[in-house]
């Protein structure tokens, strides 16, 4: 039987009157990757704000229903900084700061009172290393981070993401501005995380759930229409037949 990292229970989202999410429940089992498809809005990115909770960044939000990890209820959790840094989110454009290549990796660090250099210097070719940029940047570790290229920005924030040491890794549409080739690559180095914690992958597009998730959710309307193993969700096995409908590309 599989660990349960995280557990919806009847999750219910709204933005005044708007319903986002209409109570969905599903687990999200210990170091997978999961594939969350769907159309646009469909509830999709609401989803990951809520698991590391700055949904309470967004005026007018409300939420109802319960997210469990580890079996702790997260609305509970006095310290809402370090769930953060526990559940990280990779927004689809890359936010570098306006701070060096290194000073990127180790703002983080430095916040949780991490002062010595060689461990600081660990931490960023080790977060670098993991989001495959080390080798593109480890001579120039001082120039500023917002002169990387499209696809290397999306890898710095990938490394500053790793550099809290997440538990729960989420990435929202990570490679809607960059490159095929810059995406394969990124690909690869989910594969390798994997092993390493809880990956929760958002998509518009349906064959990169394909390759990377061991599990994939489809999403429609706020409605969690079906969760199931990739290759059935993939197949003539799905249990709903919109859910074959939009990953044959009927609609969507």
């Amino acid at each position: 039987m599989k660990n349960s990292k995280l557990t919806i229970k009847d999750l219910r989202v709204r933005f005044g009157h708007k319903q986002a999410i209409k109570g969905i429940s599903f687990d999200v089992y210990q170091n997978e990757i999961l594939g969350i498809i769907g159309p646009a809005q469909s509830g999709k990115s609401t989803l990951l704000k809520v698991l590391n909770r700055t949904i309470e960044l967004i005026p007018g939000a409300h939420t109802s229903g319960q997210v469990f990890m580890d079996g702790q209820d997260i609305q509970k959790l006095s310290n809402v900084y370090k769930l953060r840094r526990s559940i990280g989110i990779v927004s689809p454009l890359p936010v570098g700061l306006p701070l060096s290549i290194y000073d990127n990796v180790a703002f983080a660090p430095r916040m949780a009172g991490v002062r010595k250099k060689r461990d600081l210097d660990d931490c960023v070719e080790r977060c670098l290393r993991q989001a495959a940029l080390w080798d593109e940047v480890k001579t120039r570790l001082q120039t500023l981070g917002t002169r990387l290229s499209g696809g290397q920005q999306q890898r710095l924030t990938i490394a500053r993401a790793l550099s809290h040491e997440p538990q729960v890794l989420c990435l929202d549409e990570f490679s809607i501005a960059i490159d095929p080739v810059t995406t394969m690559r990124i690909e690869e180095v989910l594969k390798e995380l994997r092993s390493q914690m809880t990956i929760i992958l958002v998509t518009n597009l349906v064959q990169q759930a394909r390759r990377l998730a061991d599990r994939t959710a489809f999403m429609f309307n706020g409605e969690l229409v079906e969760i199931d193993d990739t290759k059935v969700i993939f197949s003539e096995k799905a249990a709903v037949r919109q859910t074959y409908e939009y990953v044959n590309g009927v609609f969507g």
